[in-house]
C-alpha cells in the first residue's frame, strides 16, 4: 500500500495534498476569524498568502498550480461582473460609465505622471508607462457587494461598465509604450491592433451567445453546462490575448455575451457564483498574496520614495475621481465611497503591466548592468501597492456596502416592502416539472425564498402509480429548486378532481400566483380549456398564468408581450406586469409590447425607474396584436395578457387565443396571464390608474424587483 511520503523539515512543502489541505484550511478559516473582528475576509486571505508564501514562511511556493488557479479565480472575477451586470440598466447608463472612466483614468494619470517625470525623473515614455500603473483597477471587492445583494446598485453598475474601458486603456497604453520602445508604432500598427480587438469583439459577443444558446437547448446535462461556462471563460481570455489585450478583458466579455443565457435566479447562476466564491477566488487572492514581500520596504529608502508616490497617485487619483463621480451624478455619500472602494485596489492588470515594463530592458550602463523600462524599485513598490490598495479596497467596500444594504432594508421595512407572495406551481407531468420551476424562479421576488409550493394532486389514492408519480415530480420540484438555493414546499393533495385540489390548495395557503404548465406537444386540450374556465379562474384573488415550454426558458431571447386595451384598469394589471418585468430582469430577455397608447405610457413611466430591454409598439385594435403573434420567429416566446368575462379589458377574440396558440405557438415558448380580478367590476371602471400623480401602483412594482 503505498503511504503519502510527507517530509515536513523540507520546505517550501512539495506534496500535493498537504500542499491542498494548507490552502483549503487557509479559505476556510480566514473567514471564520476575520468575521468576528469585522475584517473582509479576502484582506484575511491576502496576508495568509504572504505568509505562507515565498517571502514569509515559505510553507508554499507559487508555482504552476497555485498560478493556474489563482488567474482562473481572476478570470472568474470579471466574468461574474460581466455575467451578473443588469444589461438594461448597463446600456441605460453608459454614458455615466464613460464619464466615469474618464475621472478614474485621467486623475490618477495625470497624478502618476507628475510623480513619474517631476519627482522620480523618470523619462517620458517611463513616466507614461508608470503614470498607466494607477488608472486600471481590480474588482478585487466585487464578491463582497455581490454577497451583500446590491450589485444592482447604480453605483456599482457604474464602476463595472468603468472596470472594463480603464483596463483596455491603460492596457492599451502599455501596448503603444512598448510598441514604442521596440520601434513598431506605425500606422500597421494601429491597424493590426484596432482590427484584432474589433474582431475579438465581434467575435465574443456575436458568436458566444449563438453557439451558447444551441448548446444549452441540446444539452440538459448541469455538469456538462458549467463546464461549458468555464471553457467559454477561458476561450475568451485566450482570444482576447490573441487579439493583444489582457485575458480579463476576454472574460468580462464572456460574462456579457452569456449575461441572458444563465438567469440571475437559475440553478446555474448559483452553481457559477458557488463554485467560484469557494474555490477559485480564494485561491486568486492567496495567490496575490504570495507576491508581496515586506522585507524589501526596508532594504531600499529610494523604494520607499517610489512606493509613496505610486500610493498616493493610485489611492488619492481613485478618491478624487469617486467624489467627482458622486458629485456630477448626484449619488449619496456611501454610493460615492462604494465607487472609491471598488475602484481603489490595484492587482491583475497593474502587475501585469509593471511585469512586463521591469522585463524590457531598453539599455545597458558602463558597468554592463541593465536598464529597465520600469526599475526594480517600481516593482517593490506595486507589491505594497498591491497590499495597502486590496486593504483600502476591502474595508471601504465592506461598510460602505453594509450601510447602503442597511439602508435598503429599512426602506423595505417601512412600508413600501412588497406584500408576502405564494407561488404554487402544479405539477402532475414529470416532463414540465423542471419548465415549470425555472419560470416560477424567474417571476418571484428577489425575497421571496420559501413561500414556493409544488402540488401534485391524487384522484384515486388506491392507484399505487400515481402516488409514486406524486413523490417523483415533487421530489424533482424540490431539488431543482434546492440548485438554485430556493426552498420548495412539496404537497400531495388527495381530492375528487385536480381543480378542486388546487382550488383548496390555493385557500388554504393564501397563493398569490398559481402556474399551470402544458404539455409541449399537446398545448391546449378542450378539458383543459373547461376546467380554466370552470376551475382554475374561478379564484378571483389569484393570478394565473398558464406555461407552454417548447425550449429552454433561458435561451429565449425575446418576447412579443400582447396586452388588451384597458388592461390597466384590472386589479391585478400591476402584479401581473410585475411577473412579465421580473422575467426580463431576471433573463435579459428583450421584452416587445404590443399595447394602446394609456398603457404604453405607464411602461415608460415604469421603465425610468427600472430600465429593461424592451421595445414599444402602439396598436389601435387586437389584430396587430396577432398579426405580430404569428410572426414569432425560433428563440422567441410570447406572453398574452387576459381577461376573465365581465371584466374591462374583456372582448370576446381574447376567449379564442387558446386555439390561437394552439395552431400558430405550440413550436415556441407563451405565457397567458390572468390578473386576479378581486374587485367588483363597476368599481373597476372608476379605477384608472393612469390617472394616479403619485404612481402608488407603480412604486410598489418598483419596490417588489429591487426592494428599497
Amino acid at each position: 500500500m503505498h503511504l503519502l511520503n510527507i517530509h515536513i523539515g523540507s520546505l517550501p512543502i512539495e506534496d500535493p495534498v498537504l500542499k491542498f489541505l494548507l490552502e483549503l484550511i487557509i479559505i476556510l478559516g480566514a473567514p471564520l476569524l476575520l468575521n468576528k473582528i469585522k475584517v473582509p475576509h479576502l484582506l484575511g486571505l491576502l496576508i495568509a498568502g504572504a505568509l505562507v508564501g515565498p517571502n514569509g514562511l515559505n510553507l508554499l511556493s507559487r508555482d504552476s498550480s497555485v498560478v493556474v488557479t489563482g488567474t482562473t479565480g481572476l478570470l472568474y472575477i470579471m466574468f461574474l461582473a460581466g455575467l451578473e451586470i443588469d444589461m438594461g440598466d448597463f446600456k441605460k447608463n453608459m454614458g455615466k460609465s464613460v464619464t466615469f472612466t474618464a475621472f478614474t483614468f485621467i486623475v490618477p494619470f495625470v497624478l502618476g505622471m507628475i510623480g513619474g517625470y517631476y519627482i522620480l525623473n523618470f523619462s517620458l515614455l517611463t513616466s507614461v508607462l508608470f503614470a498607466s500603473l494607477f488608472s486600471s483597477h481590480t474588482l478585487i471587492s466585487y464578491p463582497i457587494v455581490s454577497k451583500m445583494g446590491i450589485s444592482k446598485n447604480l453605483s456599482v453598475n457604474i464602476t463595472v461598465g468603468g472596470t472594463m474601458l480603464t483596463d483596455v486603456l491603460s492596457l492599451l497604453v502599455l501596448a503603444v509604450v512598448v510598441g514604442m520602445t521596440q520601434g513598431e508604432v506605425n500606422t500597421a500598427f494601429w491597424l493590426r491592433l484596432g482590427l484584432s480587438v474589433l474582431a475579438f469583439g465581434l467575435t465574443v459577443l456575436l458568436v458566444f451567445p449563438i453557439i451558447g444558446r444551441w448548446f444549452f437547448k441540446r444539452v440538459d446535462d448541469k455538469i456538462s453546462q458549467y463546464i461549458f461556462v468555464l471553457v467559454m471563460i477561458y476561450l475568451a481570455a485566450v482570444l482576447a490575448e490573441l487579439a493583444g489585450i489582457e485575458a480579463i478583458i476576454g472574460a468580462f466579455f464572456a460574462g456579457l455575451a452569456l449575461n441572458r443565457l444563465i438567469p440571475h435566479t437559475s440553478a446555474l447562476m448559483n452553481r457559477v457564483e458557488f463554485v467560484g466564491n469557494a474555490i477559485f477566488i480564494p485561491f486568486f487572492l492567496i495567490s496575490v498574496g504570495m507576491l508581496i514581500d515586506f522585507s524589501v520596504f526596508f532594504k531600499s529608502i529610494e523604494t520607499l520614495v517610489v512606493a509613496a508616490v505610486m500610493l498616493v497617485a493610485s489611492i488619492g487619483g481613485k478618491y478624487v475621481a469617486a467624489i467627482l463621480t458622486q458629485k456630477t451624478f448626484k449619488l449619496s455619500k456611501d454610493e460615492g465611497m462604494l465607487i472609491f472602494g471598488m475602484s481603489s485596489a490595484s492587482a491583475a492588470a497593474t502587475l501585469a503591466s509593471v511585469m512586463v515594463g521591469y522585463n524590457i530592458i531598453v539599455s545597458e550602463t558602463t558597468a554592463g548592468e541593465s536598464v529597465r523600462l520600469l526599475s526594480e524599485h517600481v516593482l517593490n513598490g506595486s507589491i505594497l501597492l498591491i497590499l495597502v490598495s486590496c486593504t483600502v479596497s476591502s474595508f471601504v467596500s465592506m461598510s460602505s456596502a453594509a450601510r447602503i444594504a442597511a439602508a435598503d432594508k429599512e426602506a423595505t421595512a417601512s412600508g413600501i416592502s412588497p406584500e408576502s407572495e405564494s407561488i404554487l406551481m402544479a405539477i402532475n407531468y414529470e416532463e414540465n416539472v423542471e419548465k415549470v420551476v425555472n419560470l416560477s424562479l424567474l417571476i418571484k421576488a428577489s425575497h421571496n425564498k420559501d413561500r414556493l409550493f409544488a402540488l401534485n394532486v391524487i384522484n384515486d389514492e388506491k392507484n399505487e402509480s400515481s402516488v409514486k408519480n406524486a413523490e417523483k415530480t415533487l421530489h424533482m420540484a424540490v431539488t431543482t429548486a434546492a440548485a438554485a438555493d430556493v426552498q420548495i414546499r412539496p404537497l400531495t393533495r388527495y381530492d375528487s378532481d385536480v381543480a378542486t385540489g388546487i382550488n383548496n390548495v390555493i385557500k388554504e395557503q393564501r397563493v398569490t400566483d398559481l402556474v399551470l404548465g402544458l404539455q409541449t406537444e399537446k398545448g391546449f386540450t378542450p378539458s383543459l380549456v373547461d376546467n380554466l374556465t370552470n376551475g382554475y379562474l374561478q379564484n378571483d384573488n389569484v393570478n394565473t398564468l398558464i406555461y407552454h415550454a417548447a425550449q429552454p426558458i433561458s435561451t429565449i431571447k425575446k418576447y412579443i408581450v400582447l396586452i388588451p386595451a384597458k388592461a390597466d384598469k384590472e386589479p391585478g394589471f400591476f402584479q401581473a406586469l410585475l411577473r412579465v418585468w421580473n422575467i426580463g430582469k431576471s433573463s435579459g430577455a428583450e421584452m416587445a409590447f404590443y399595447t394602446s397608447e394609456p398603457i404604453i405610457g405607464i411602461i415608460e413611466r415604469i421603465a425610468k425607474k427600472s430600465a429593461i430591454e424592451m421595445s414599444l409598439h402602439v396598436i389601435d385594435y387586437w389584430g396587430e396584436a396577432e398579426v405580430a403573434a404569428t410572426r414569432i420567429s425560433e428563440d422567441e416566446g410570447l406572453v398574452i395578457f387576459m381577461a376573465k368575462r365581465g371584466m374591462a379589458s374583456y372582448f370576446p377574440r381574447l376567449g379564442l387565443m387558446p386555439d390561437f396558440l394552439n395552431e400558430h405557438a405550440l413550436n415556441n415558448n407563451f405565457l397567458m396571464i390572468y390578473p386576479f380580478s378581486q374587485q367588483n367590476p363597476d368599481e373597476i371602471e372608476k379605477r384608472s390608474v393612469s390617472n394616479h400623480d403619485d404612481f402608488v401602483e407603480i412604486g410598489r412594482m418598483i419596490s417588489k424587483i429591487f426592494p428599497g
